[in-house]
């Protein structure tokens, strides 16, 4: 525990810095947010911003949980570096998504078939490798019913569903200042606790350090945000938020967990199904959901505290029904 803590201390004091150092460069190379044409009328101002501040809370954690790693067991079964792994693969996809934008000047960055192809690949990467890890294999684990769940060859092609959708929809909550850094401190404190009861103690490092990452890009990225973490920094949690789940044998708490990202999935679905159907007619405001509260006359601020506290409150069930 002392040495999870270490490591968030030691990812907040790097995220820090690194924050310092890349908000003037980011302003230089003018890397900023495209407003999408549709967005609530208070989001123009926004205009501009600087994007790409997810490179914080990647550099922060990664630089972190590599000092802290324990390079004792074999490299090809160390969960902490196969988590950073796939949280860096999917940074790869959120950055050149940020960068298509940015050099066309508008809120369109890579095609969503050239998307999920990449996410497709990496999905079917890792769950490859969490099915012949030894720790992992093909069984999950079922909290508050305390059973298993072997679900043989299948396991691949449900986590691989399971990968694509939770990066996805961490991508779809980046929608309002300081919302997704926020959820995602809570989530990694949450998986960090998780890992370390269950003996992980390196994956729980990680996650101390990721939640360190965000702890400090949130000093940047709470209303008014100065910077933004754009696909680039939700990508990269939406992997790592997966990944160590998955590690764990706990794909299912991402249920969870990870409640407010699938529902901004939900609602976005449900939205364009709806509209679809009706030839026009809309269920939301705006999806994703935190849109339509804020079309509703709720502001940001309310909002994210909103979100927060209720991840908080599942993230506190889900210890419950898993230690």
């Amino acid at each position: 525990m002392q040495r999870m803590l270490l490591t968030l201390l030691l990812a907040f004091a790097v995220g820090a810095v690194l924050g310092k150092l890349l908000l003037p460069v980011l302003h230089r190379l003018k890397f900023g947010q495209n407003v999408y044409e549709l967005a609530p009328e208070s989001h123009k101002k926004k205009q501009g911003t600087p994007t790409m501040g997810g490179l914080v809370i990647a550099g922060a954690a990664i630089l972190t949980a590599l000092v802290m790693n324990d390079y004792s067991e074999p490299l090809g079964q160390n969960m902490l570096l196969a988590m950073l792994l796939m949280a860096l693969g999917n940074l790869c996809i959120g950055f050149a998504d940020d960068m298509t934008k940015i050099r066309r000047g508008k809120n369109g960055g890579l095609t969503p078939k050239q998307k999920m192809f990449f996410q497709t690949i990496l999905a079917l990467a890792f769950s490859t490798y969490c099915y012949f890890h030894p720790q992992v294999g093909s069984v999950i684990e079922v909290p508050f019913l305390r059973v298993q769940w072997d679900l043989g060859i299948l396991y691949i092609p449900v986590m691989m569903f399971i990968i694509v959708g939770t990066t996805n929809s961490a991508n779809l909550l980046d929608g309002l200042d300081g919302l997704l850094t926020s959820v995602s401190m809570v989530d990694f404190l949450t998986l960090a606790v998780l890992a370390a009861a269950a003996g992980l103690s390196g994956l729980g490092a990680g996650c101390a350090a990721l939640c360190g990452g965000c702890m400090a890009f949130l000093m940047y990225n709470a209303y008014p945000a100065k910077m933004f973490m754009g696909d680039t920094g939700s990508m990269f949690i939406g992997g790592a938020v997966v990944a160590a789940a998955m590690l764990m044998r706990q794909p299912l708490i991402l249920v969870l967990i990870a409640f407010w990202m699938l529902m901004s999935s939900v609602s976005d679905i449900i939205q364009i199904t709806y509209f679809k159907a009706t030839h026009g007619k809309r269920i939301f405001k705006m999806a994703p959901i935190h849109h339509h509260f804020e079309l509703c006359g709720m502001h940001e601020v309310k909002i994210v505290a909103m979100y927060m506290v209720t991840t908080a409150a599942l993230c506190a069930l889900t210890l419950l029904g898993v230690l």
